[in-house]
């Protein structure tokens, strides 16, 4: 990628393997040949360990347009960097809508960052397609219905890890960490709902953290004296791996429980210490690139071969690669079922309409699945245990569609 006046911006082409016809609506961002699609991303600030994400999704778009495009036209992918700044997502959102004209917002990443340009995508009845983050406010077809998000929620996430105390530590003393915001306090209403009424007697502190502090050292000290020999980590990749290294630093091993968001060995657990991670648990609905018994599989081979072609600087030991390898498409179904109809209205009337979508990099199990009063695409988990040397899965699948 190149910078132009302090923004990335990606125009990808390539030739098209069919003749295409006018879009049926004069919706922007559609011509003949091509779909331009905005995104923001934190490529810095405190959240770039997520930059990735960006990085890998405009080399599938590449992918894309050099096999003949969508439906044949070209992806037009124009992605900025907003540092993780709530602000900051507004000014390039609107500078995408209104200057860019882009036929609809894709993956834009952050809780807060969303919360911020939720009313005003809907208000303008742009698609604000499947959100980077998993807060349950997403799936709002009623209230929000431009707005769609991808992975598990936070709080069937959070339920999960409850389940897992409840019936594994009877002498569970539960200290928590997490982010100041919606990002944090999703997880945690999650957590305390799953606990039931023993949140009241098996959660003895809460810590918080802004995204602007520098370290979380003094919360990770404070959560060890508390006597809390379980440790639920709320954490960005920044501030996860701080945790985790502290934890280690201090000689605190409680059970540690990690937010998925953060549990990619690349980008966190190696930072962290591979030592010090060792015993943590965090759930999975996608394969790790780094768990040796997906070598054979055609989905890991694939993925292995489009890294190397696409994106040989990206990191294959990064889960976030694969995440934003599989979201991708994810988008790439859509907009095939949307034919040659690109409105607004269709895109989002199509990725309403996703039934059972098993991705070559999802775990066995877990499928895609929508519906005009169900905007979760994702609600299967399972929960998955750090050796060392990798995530061992383990466990049931965890299907919130059912509980």
């Amino acid at each position: 990628m190149r910078r132009r006046r302090g923004v990335l911006t990606l125009v990808l082409t390539a030739a098209l393997g069919l003749l295409a016809g006018p879009a049926t609506a004069a919706d922007p961002g559609v011509t003949a040949t091509e779909i331009k699609i905005g995104h923001t991303n934190p490529y810095s600030g405190p959240a770039s360990a997520y930059g990735t994400i960006g990085k890998v999704q405009a080399a599938y778009f590449k992918k894309v347009n050099d096999e003949g495009g969508v439906n044949g036209r070209k992806i037009n992918f124009v992605t900025l960097d907003d540092g993780y700044s709530p602000p900051k997502t507004v000014e390039m959102v609107r500078r995408l809508v209104e200057q860019d004209e882009v036929a609809f917002v894709f993956q834009t990443l952050g809780t807060p960052s969303n919360t911020a340009i939720w009313k005003y995508l809907n208000d303008e009845k742009v698609p604000q397609l499947f959100v980077a983050t998993g807060a349950t406010k997403w799936g709002d077809p009623k209230g929000h219905p431009w707005t769609m998000g991808w992975q598990p929620t936070y709080q069937a996430e959070g339920h999960i890890y409850a389940q897992y105390v409840l019936k594994n530590i009877p002498d569970a003393k539960v200290g928590i960490l997490y982010q100041n915001d919606d990002y944090g306090k999703d997880y945690l209403k999650g957590f305390k709902d799953g606990l039931g009424e023993a949140a009241k007697k098996v959660v003895v502190l809460e810590q918080t953290y802004e995204v602007t502090d520098p370290t979380v050292d003094s919360q990770i000290v404070n959560l060890k004296q508390s006597g809390a020999n379980v440790f639920f980590n709320v954490t960005t990749p920044k501030f996860a791996a701080q945790a985790i290294k502290k934890a280690a630093d201090i000689g605190w091993k409680p059970v540690h429980l990690l937010n998925n968001v953060s549990n990619s060995v690349g980008a966190v657990l190696k930072p962290a210490g591979i030592e010090a991670s060792k015993g943590l648990i965090t759930t999975f609905y996608l394969k790790d690139p780094t768990d040796p018994q997906w070598k054979n599989d055609q989905g890991y081979k694939d993925w292995v071969a489009f890294m190397d072609k696409y994106y040989p600087d990206g990191n294959k030991a990064d889960v976030f690669t694969v995440y934003g390898y599989t979201v991708a498409q994810s988008l790439m179904q859509v907009l095939k079922q949307c034919g040659n109809d690109l409105s607004r209205a269709n895109i989002m009337k199509q990725a309403a309409s996703l039934k059972d979508l098993a991705l070559p990099m999802f775990l066995p199990g877990v499928k895609i699945n929508t519906s005009p009063t169900d905007f979760y695409p994702i609600e299967q988990e399972q929960l998955a245990k750090f050796d060392g040397e990798r995530w061992v899965l383990f466990g049931e699948i965890y299907d919130a569609s059912r509980k």
